[in-house]
């Protein structure tokens, strides 16, 4: 039992190492790869599991990556599999700064590394819009959601509100619709 834990661990860490190394563009870049690794490839989490997780580390502190790992991790293999998922993803991260620190003022000036990153960004771009639209597929549909996406990409994108502010709101609308509906279901 311990030896097959253990090779989890491994697993885990190793899965997520290939994410951390091989994804820029931040957490929201990482979703797709996460999906593929965690929920097709291995099968250790399924898709609402992912929703789940997007939904729980955009609601608290850390990037959205860590905190995948950190329940993946956990999920399969308590507290060792979430050290070892988080450990893995957030190495190559690390490993690339402190080397990046080193040449950081000679490589920025390099006329190919700064059309590599325009290039980089325009996947990153297309790897976002790839996860919301899984995201969206997968998730459950009502009008309430579907007003409350809507309205809170308005506040985002036109009213430039606050992140923390328009999920703390939903939460409590969501809340709100809940009780509401339950009243509702109460009187008939």
């Amino acid at each position: 039992m311990k030896k097959e834990k253990l090779l989890n661990c491994l697993k885990l860490f190793l899965t997520f190492f290939k994410i951390g190394a091989f994804t820029f563009g931040g957490g929201l870049a990482m979703i797709p790869f996460i999906e593929r690794e965690t929920a097709e490839k291995h099968k250790w989490i399924n898709k609402e599991d992912l929703l789940d997780i997007v939904v729980i580390a955009e609601s608290t502190p850390g990037p959205i990556a860590i905190n995948a790992a950190t329940f993946v991790g956990y999920k399969t293999s308590g507290v060792l599999g979430s050290a070892c998922a988080t450990l893995g993803v957030v190495l190559p991260s690390f490993l690339i700064i402190l080397l990046l620190s080193f040449c950081l003022d000679f490589v920025v000036n390099l006329k190919p590394v700064a059309y590599a990153l325009w290039g980089i960004r325009a996947g990153v771009l297309a790897l976002i819009a790839k996860s919301f639209w899984s995201l969206f597929k997968t998730s459950k549909k009502n009008v309430f959601s579907i007003i409350m996406m809507i309205l809170a990409f308005i506040a985002v994108s036109v009213f430039k509100l606050d992140v923390i502010i328009i999920v703390a709101s939903a939460a409590v609308l969501g809340i709100a619709a809940f009780y509401i509906s339950k009243k509702a279901g109460e009187k008939k």
